[in-house]
């Protein structure tokens, strides 16, 4: 079911017998806000609020002091907080950030215009790149000129940067984004004219460069991912500010983490300093609980299903770690994946966990096409007035009202009682929106919606795995989210998985993998030409310089007082391609050789073929990460419940007609239970159909298996 509307009530779920810093985790959606709290002795508390998008932060303080309130805990104990937010996004998607100028090399001023050959859609005569966040009339050219090796082929001239001053103030510019040619390879033209413009115009704009945001190869990229982290700064850098002050004002004085989009935290000053590495960090965090629960779990691949009121986002996850991408864009709408479809959105050449989102939530609107043909979403009722069953006056059929009808939601209210459901409601908008023209009963037509949003889901899964070159009857599905436990068995189905796994309190899922978070940095250089072969001690010296740079930066912000380890990686390409594939270097003496046998072995798994070209490096990177200090018991104690207990309603799974189904509270599956099956809890629904086993393991997750029997 969608996210619902008012203060959840705490919930109290032992999952932990050793003492740990109490944290709260915060996740911020556009209409309504997760928290939960991990308390000393190990038992997390959960809320959700209205969220408040004049200013998220003050929605978010008075969420946190409920929560404190409710659970008895002083806001001087919090230790930390997590927050994962779609301010940075929403700041693309609206087009409402900052006023933003380019320098750069002159004769690149149009990089931002021609960026691609790419559109998202294969023949569309109608498509229509985005208009470049920075317009033509504010993007300027400044006189030098660097090498591919960072030779100086002309010295820079100060006086093209000086020049531009004047005009910069005139236009009233908040945020200057510099990617000169080749400054990869030598930052120092970029840096002198970043030095200029700080001593003309002050602290009075926002500055970033490429050569600090970026240091790659591939000048399209490297500039779009400058503006975009340009456009969004000043934004971002208000509401962080206002956050923490608001936080302070209630006695929450511990440091803020923000969730990075590759999964990872930063500190607040690291955020603002390079926003663009939280773009996504609201979908980065449900992959990371679902991650945390693979690893608990002894579950090496794991594909997660996230599925709210508005869109459906699964990732995939190998040996108990998120698969990641800097291939993606942002700003384009829902997409299938970021590798596969481009040229909708921004370019933001940054590591991303590799999440495939579609139109398909509880609240997609279901219609007729011209062709009467049935269509789920993209668009959304949202909460207010929301699907027709809500009875707020929404007289749109959603995909909540094709659940409601086909009794796998309950037929009066939800979320214990808070929010009142009228069925009838929900059957007369499926009847006029489908089920009368169709000439089909209004449970049929519920069916065909499910079925149809099943298919598209299916789709999202195979974005992620099969078009990978991955099976995805090798993995488990981790559903989550309002709606992800009521398709997840279906989904698996389809898919010919075997395993899903629904964790305690899948509605704020999300939010609790920001509790298990740990804080990460990654720092990547593109290998000069001279060296694209290098020998173990020129690739050993890359490395050192980088890791170098990489202590610098932790000790700057400083996160780096506790131990953390520091993860080498490559990127490879054959001669000839035009993108690369990251492999593993390990540990011990690097060798180029180890790093192609690698690199043709990821090749042919992922395109499944390989080829005896010769294979080139192009990027070194690593990665910085600290253990979460938040651990789990193998023992999740007693679980609290408000479900229903021996009850039972009719529910449609196709066929010959409705089946008197047992609806009981998530409790009740400490013995094995058959489908179908309806398990009913606060935050969500999880429907267990025919052919499937639902228990409960050592943690207190429903596991469904696929062929099972009581």
């Amino acid at each position: 079911m969608p996210d619902r509307g008012g203060a959840r009530r705490s919930t109290d779920a032992p999952v932990a017998a050793l003492s740990h810093p109490t944290r709260i985790a915060i996740d911020i959606g556009g209409t309504f806000t997760d928290l939960v709290l991990s308390r000393a002795d190990g038992v997390l508390a959960t809320r959700k609020v209205p969220s408040t998008p004049a200013d998220y932060s003050q929605g978010i303080v008075d969420g946190v002091t409920e929560l404190l309130s409710s659970s008895g805990v002083p806001a001087q104990a919090v230790d930390d907080l997590v927050h994962a937010t779609t301010v940075a996004a929403n700041t693309i998607i609206e087009q409402k950030g900052a006023r933003t100028a380019l320098l750069t090399t002159r004769g690149f001023r149009d990089v931002l215009e021609m960026r691609r050959l790419r559109i998202p859609t294969l023949y569309d005569l109608g498509y229509e790149k985005p208009a470049p966040l920075v317009p033509r009339r504010h993007r300027y050219e400044v006189t030098e000129r660097l090498g591919p090796d960072g030779q100086v082929w002309q010295e820079l001239d100060e006086s093209s940067v000086e020049s531009l001053m004047p005009e910069l103030r005139e236009q009233g510019i908040e945020a200057v984004a510099v990617s000169l040619l080749h400054a990869y390879a030598d930052p120092g033209h970029e840096l002198r004219v970043v030095e200029l413009i700080r001593e003309q115009l002050g602290d009075d704009v926002y500055l970033s460069w490429s050569s600090d945001v970026l240091p790659e190869i591939r000048e399209y990229e490297r500039t779009s991912t400058t503006v975009v982290n340009a456009y969004i700064a000043p934004i971002v850098r208000r509401y962080l500010r206002s956050l923490v002050e608001r936080l302070k004002s209630v006695g929450l004085g511990a440091p803020v983490r923000i969730m990075q989009s590759g999964g990872g935290t930063t500190t607040v000053s690291a955020a603002i300093r390079r926003p663009a590495h939280i773009i996504e960090s609201g979908p980065a965090a449900g992959v990371i609980g679902a991650a945390r629960l693979a690893r608990l779990t002894e579950t090496d691949n794991m594909i997660s299903l996230d599925m709210g009121g508005t869109t459906a986002k699964t990732a995939i996850i190998e040996q108990g770690e998120p698969v990641t991408t800097s291939e993606y864009e942002v700003g384009g709408g829902v997409n299938l994946s970021s590798r596969l479809v481009k040229g909708g959105g921004y370019a933001v050449k940054l590591p991303y966990i590799d999440v495939s989102e579609i139109g398909a939530g509880g609240g997609s609107i279901i219609t007729l096409d011209e062709f009467g043909r049935i269509r789920v979403g993209p668009q959304s009722a949202g909460a207010d007035p929301g699907p027709a069953c809500y009875g707020r006056g929404g007289d749109h059929a959603t995909l909540t009202d094709a659940f409601v009808v086909l009794g796998y939601l309950n037929q009066s209210h939800l979320t214990g009682g808070e929010m009142t459901i009228d069925a009838s409601l929900a059957e007369h908008a499926i009847d006029v929106a489908l089920a009368g023209p169709l000439g089909i009963s209004p449970t049929e037509a519920a069916f065909g919606a499910f079925t149809l949003s099943v298919a598209t889901m299916t789709r999202a899964v195979k974005a992620v795995s099969t078009y990978r070159g991955r099976d995805p009857r090798e993995f488990a599905m981790c559903a989550f989210g309002g709606n992800g436990p009521v398709v997840a068995a279906a989904i698996a189905t389809a898919l010919e998985m075997k395993t899903v796994v629904i964790p305690p309190s899948p509605g704020v899922f999300s939010a609790a993998g920001l509790i298990f978070s740990s804080w990460e940095y990654h720092f990547a250089r593109t290998v000069p030409r001279r060296v694209r072969a290098p020998s173990s001690a020129e690739l050993q010296a890359l490395y050192d310089d980088l890791e170098a740079h990489l202590r610098a930066a932790v000790s700057e912000d400083g996160v780096g007082d506790e131990p953390f380890e520091i993860t080498r990686m490559a990127d490879l390409r054959y001669s000839g391609q035009a993108f690369e594939l990251t492999v593993p270097v390990g540990a011990g003496p690097p060798d180029q050789a180890v790093l192609s046998a690698r690199f043709v072995e990821e090749h042919r798994r992922t395109y499944g073929h390989a080829s005896d070209d010769p294979v080139q490096l192009a990027n070194v990177r690593l990665v910085a990460r600290q253990a979460a200090t938040v651990a789990a018991s193998p023992n999740g104690g007693p679980l609290s419940g408000t479900g229903p207990t021996g009850q039972a309603r009719n529910a449609y799974f196709g066929g010959d007609g409705a089946i008197v189904t047992p609806v009981v509270p998530r409790a009740a599956l400490s013995r094995p239970r058959a489908g179908p099956l309806i398990v009913e809890e606060y935050d969500s629904t999880c429907v267990v159909p025919a052919g499937w086993l639902a228990s409960l393991d050592d943690y207190g997750n429903i596991r469904l298996t696929s062929g099972g029997s009581a």
